[in-house]
């Protein structure tokens, strides 16, 4: 328990004690750059843009100026945070759960693949947060099971996901029917135009909080490329988890659902622990080889860009771009799920004889964070 009648620290901001206690709780002890940015001015009710990389702490860095500001005596939806996937959804909804432990505030996330009359239950009761998808949100919306017309805060998480996912329709129609005086936060490890669109049109004399930029990667990420024939790609990923890899977690990138499905099976062929998750995947399917890749039983998981996003595994010690990435951003939001929140770890990207314009502009625009090994298949 803490000490005394406050005043209660963090970092350099000051907090409740309600919040204090709860930090405590959760271990934060001293706040993360983002964190240091974000929290003063959200306190102060200012629009906000923040661009960070998953794995830098933003969701506390919203979520604890959220908790202060929501008033848990007046029982409406205060809050309102949207997300790219369901996985997110479900990540963001428990942080700031643990975040309002002393407050009593009503947290609810809505997504799919999830029964919506459990939803629209858990709405019907006292509900200060909604955390969300935009599709299902929309939903709600239709249904009159959501009201959104006395939000206060929005929250706009991993913008640039939802946006190549192709939200953005939704998330104009959603910030529609919010108060025109509400406070906007928005957050995304690129600014493309369209972000910036969104910024012109929905929030009002924005801080802007920069932590790093578009490529920067972090200090404790080490970024090989392999040059492998197409059809030696299975043999060179094992060659890679004997050798390379002791008791970490791996998480594999592919382009597509079938390429998931092929390799997972591949793998497990070849006696390792092996699953993939993809869209086409139901729910309880995702869920359940999420736990075991949690849990250590599981030592590859093979999965889409579209699978992965949001996904919040700080333990995974090595990405692998097994089909080259598309673009840089796609390149810069892989690897971001290792090396997280001061743990090394490693980026291994295959370069295929169909690959290297790619690896030209990759190499260029890292200024020589990628380096060149080699392997005996």
């Amino acid at each position: 328990m803490l000490d005394g009648a406050g005043p209660y620290w963090f970092g350099t901001q000051n907090v409740s004690r309600e919040v204090a206690l709860a930090l405590k709780s959760i271990g934060y002890e001293e706040p993360t750059p983002i964190q240091s940015d974000c929290i003063g001015p959200l306190l102060a009710g200012n629009d906000l843009v923040g661009q960070a990389h998953t794995g830098t702490g933003k969701t506390a860095a919203f979520g604890i100026p959220l908790v202060e500001r929501v008033d848990p005596s007046q029982d409406f939806v205060q809050s309102l945070i949207l997300v790219p996937t369901r996985e997110l959804a479900m990540q963001v909804r428990d942080e700031l759960i643990s975040l309002a432990q002393f407050r009593r505030l009503g947290v609810v996330a809505c997504y799919g693949g999830q029964p919506i009359a459990k939803q629209i239950a858990a709405l019907n009761r006292r509900t200060h947060v909604v955390v969300g998808t935009p599709g299902r949100v929309l939903d709600h919306l239709r249904r009159g099971t959501l009201r959104i017309d006395a939000v206060r805060t929005v929250v706009l998480d991993e913008a640039d996901e939802m946006l190549d996912i192709g939200f953005l329709p939704d998330i104009e129609l959603i910030l529609s029917r919010t108060p025109k005086n509400r406070q906007t936060a928005l957050f995304s490890a690129t600014m493309p135009s369209l972000i910036r669109r969104i910024v012109g049109r929905h929030m009002r004399s924005p801080v802007w909080i920069r932590i790093g930029n578009d490529i920067e990667t972090s200090p404790d990420l080490h970024q090989v490329y392999f040059e492998v024939l197409e059809q030696d790609r299975v043999r060179a990923l094992v060659r890679l988890l004997e050798s390379h890899v002791n008791g970490g977690k791996v998480l594999t990138f592919r382009r597509t659902k079938a390429g998931v499905d092929n390799l997972a099976q591949a793998l497990r062929r070849q006696g390792i622990s092996a699953a993939g998750i993809h869209s086409g995947l139901a729910q309880s399917e995702r869920n359940s080889a999420m736990r075991s890749f949690h849990a250590g039983d599981l030592k590859v998981l093979v999965a889409t860009n579209v699978a992965a996003r949001g996904l919040d595994i700080p333990e995974v010690s090595h990405v692998v771009n097994y089909d080259m990435p598309q673009n840089l951003e796609e390149y810069v939001h892989r690897i971001g799920r290792t090396a997280r929140m001061g743990r090394e770890g490693t980026a291994i990207t295959f370069v295929t004889e169909w690959d290297f314009p790619m690896l030209d502009l990759l190499q260029e625009s890292l200024a020589g964070d990628l380096t060149y090994e080699t392997m005996q298949l």
